[in-house]
């Protein structure tokens, strides 16, 4: 009996044993090293963080420049709006124009400059013309012209400023400078010059320059007032 038993007991299987074994070969996952995930959380944090700058500087450029664009827009708009010819004496300055704020005095040095650049251009081109009586007398108009906007320019950027004073010589120049271009006109026509069709057409532009910074010098006390700027002396 005793050996029975002895054999009956080598049969059995011990639960406890048996879940140890299998405890011992199922694989563990790997642990992932704490100081990984924290570096890996830092580096997708700074990253949050630049990309949020970059955001904040790119709206902020692109809602500054067309603040300043638009401030300057507004005060060539308001100069030009006297003028007989708006619409050139706009594109004209503001193609030459560089600061986001102009003030009426760089204006009318703009619109000046215009004129003085569209005025030289014509000079070179009739000298290039046949040289009739009516050419040449036109020519010497036309240099004439130039010469009184010069004086103009060089009036507003030497001494104590815009004084009321440089603001009446300034306008009799630039209205000299005007009837010399109407001049030469009429010198080609009573002269029956073949070339007035092409000379007028050539100072179709000198003419509506000079003609706005006429209108803006005439008007310097009212657009100051709309833009206001401080007095003149």
């Amino acid at each position: 009996m005793d050996s029975i038993n002895v054999l009956k007991g080598y049969g059995k299987v011990n639960p406890e044993h048996n879940l140890e074994v299998q405890a011992q070969k199922i694989p563990h996952p790997p642990k992932r090293p704490i100081i990984s995930t924290l570096v890996i959380s830092a580096i997708v944090g700074l990253t949050l963080v630049i990309g949020l700058m970059l955001v904040a500087l790119i709206h902020e450029s692109t809602t500054e420049s067309p603040s300043l664009s638009t401030s300057a827009e507004s005060t060539i708009k308001t100069v030009c709006n006297v003028t007989r010819y708006p619409e050139p004496c706009f594109t004209s300055i503001s193609s030459i124009n560089s600061s986001p704020k102009p003030d009426l005095v760089s204006i009318l040095k703009l619109s000046l400059q215009a004129s003085i650049s569209e005025l030289s251009h014509l000079s070179s081109v009739l000298k290039t013309m046949n040289s009739d009586a009516a050419i040449r007398d036109c020519r010497d108009q036309v240099d004439e012209a130039l010469s009184q906007l010069n004086d103009s320019v060089s009036a507003m950027v030497m001494g104590e400023g815009l004084t009321e004073a440089k603001v009446k010589d300034v306008q009799t120049w630039i209205s000299s400078a005007v009837t010399d271009q109407e001049t030469c006109l009429d010198g080609l026509e009573e002269m029956g010059s073949t070339s007035v069709d092409d000379v007028k057409k050539r100072m179709k532009k000198s003419m509506e320059f000079t003609s706005n910074s006429l209108a803006i010098v005439a008007n310097f006390r009212a657009i100051l007032d709309k833009l206001s700027h401080i007095p003149l002396h």
